[in-house]
């Protein structure tokens, strides 16, 4: 538990970290300056996966949800996480850079109100309200709203990561004895208005800039949902 604090309150020193903090890792490019400079909002299409899957959660203040409602009207991005995980280029990344994007979007109030971000335990036994709630802690002085969420049962949460493919490996000793530790690839899943996947990001491509760029190609007068409307030859 003393670890589990620990993590907690060091979040905003993880989410502002610089290279030279983690000297000894190679740092995924989400915690530094994009090396290329991206393509200019609603100049590119995104493509259209499936429909992203619904599913109950219950979010750190504790309220029972669906997928669908948290999604509906909003851009929302979805990670998957785990509040213990240890590794800097996994769980930790995609927290700091939602952090980023919702610094950065806080200061435009009208496209902060559209976006919606969503940290889904799959850790439901050690992730409860409360731990999330703690895990939170700051994030709701933001314009954009933030949710931790987790669910009641690994029961109910499978069906979850099934559909959105998130696959996890829980790690056990020698005795067969779980020892708190995941394995999983991340992967951030950006969801459009109707509730389509429309992009799906991994450690090489989770930068806050990418993100915002996507998000404001969905959000384009000049595009359709995403899609370059062809222009009239006149």
């Amino acid at each position: 538990m003393f670890k589990k604090i620990l993590f907690i309150c060091l979040l905003p020193l993880v989410a502002s970290a610089q290279e030279t903090i983690y000297d000894s890792f190679v740092l995924a490019p989400g915690w530094t300056k994009l090396s290329f400079i991206p393509p200019e909002s609603g100049t590119y299409t995104l493509p259209t996966y499936p429909k992203a899957t619904n599913g109950n959660v219950i979010n750190h203040k504790s309220e029972v949800k669906s997928l669908y409602q948290l999604y509906d009207n909003k851009i929302t991005l979805l990670n998957f996480m785990y509040t213990t995980c240890t590794d800097i280029n996994g769980c930790p990344l995609a927290t700091a850079v939602f952090h980023k994007i919702q610094q950065k979007v806080s200061k435009d109030p009208v496209l902060s109100k559209k976006i919606r971000l969503l940290s889904l335990s799959f850790d439901p036994k050690n992730d409860t309200p409360d731990v999330l709630k703690l895990y939170a802690t700051g994030t709701d002085k933001q314009l954009v709203d933030w949710q931790f969420l987790t669910s009641s049962s690994p029961e109910l949460l499978d069906p979850i990561l099934r559909g959105y493919q998130q696959r996890i490996v829980k790690e056990y000793d020698e005795n067969g004895n779980y020892i708190g530790s995941i394995s999983h690839i991340l992967r951030v899943f950006l969801i459009d208005q109707e509730k389509n996947v429309r992009n799906i990001y991994s450690v090489s491509f989770l930068h806050p800039d990418l993100l915002i760029n996507d998000i404001k190609t969905l959000l384009d007068p000049k595009t359709k949902n995403g899609t370059v409307i062809a222009r009239s030859a006149n």
